[in-house]
Order: C-alpha cells, then structure tokens, then sequence
C-alpha cells in the first residue's frame, strides 16, 4: 500500500476519531430524541403490552354497560388509531436513529481494515437502481465462488 493511502486513511481515522469525542463529550441529546428513546423503550416492553391488553379487557368488559352502542365501539377504534398514528412516527425514529449507526459502525470497520476498499462506505445514498447494479454484481460474484468451491471439493 502506498505511503500516500496510508497518510490519507490516518488523517480520516484522527477526523472521525476527533468527531466521534466531541459527539461523546456532550451530555444530552435533543429532547425529542431522548423522549423517542424513552417511548420506545417503554413501548417495547412487556409492560406496555400488559397494559394494551388490560385496556382491551376492561373496554370488551363495559360493552354490555354501554350496550355495545356506537359510541362504544368508536372508543377503541378511535384511541387505536391515535396510538397507531403516533406509534409510526416514533418507530421510524428509532428506525433511522438505527439504520445510522450501523452505518456509521460498518464504516469505521471498513476505515480501520488497511486492505478494505473504501468505495462502499457512502452506498446507502445511492439510487435503487445503483444499488439493483451492486447487488447484480456481488451476487455473479457470489454464484462464481460457489462454482469455484464445487470444483475445489471434488
């Protein structure tokens, strides 16, 4: 490897390195982003099922007080879809949120392996049709090792 890729993948490693200290050394997040974390945390629990269930039974349980009127039923159809609406939106916070530091992890694996290519790093904003290309390629990649290995063993 030439002296001048090693000079540029060490200068990355000290940004990235400098970045990644700076984002550790602030103590709080948005508000938003530690509420989303909060809710979700909470939301994914047992408990939070629990307590879906107890709302489902003591709703079923007033049906005959309420002699399982129109009103009844618009209840819980309308508070399940508040929460279902809500719910999307949080989910795809955590979603992203996610998806983001995994990339952002895959990316110092790949920075901190000398002999990895690089060209990889940044494939998450491609096009679908870029990526249906990349996928195309790596699976001929892919089936060619496998013909590759059935020679090898016979």
């Amino acid at each position: 490897m030439s002296s001048t890729v090693q000079a540029g993948r060490a200068h990355q490693a000290r940004r990235a390195h400098k970045v990644l200290h700076a984002a550790k050394s602030r103590t709080t997040r948005s508000t938003f982003a530690h509420f989303c974390s909060n809710a979700s945390n909470w939301l994914g629990s047992k408990w939070a099922f629990i307590a879906a269930i107890l709302i489902v039974f003591i709703w079923a349980a007033t049906g005959p007080i309420f002699h399982y009127s129109n009103t009844w039923q618009l209840v819980i159809n309308t508070g399940t879809t508040i929460v279902t609406f809500l719910m999307v939106f949080l989910i795809q916070n955590t979603q992203n949120r996610d998806a983001q530091a995994i990339n952002l992890k895959l990316d110092e694996l790949i920075l901190s392996i000398g002999s990895a290519s690089n060209q990889m790093m940044d494939i998450e904003n491609l096009s679908d049709d870029e990526l249906g290309l990349l996928h195309d390629r790596y699976e001929k990649i892919r089936a060619e090792c496998m013909k590759r290995n059935k020679r090898e063993r016979k």
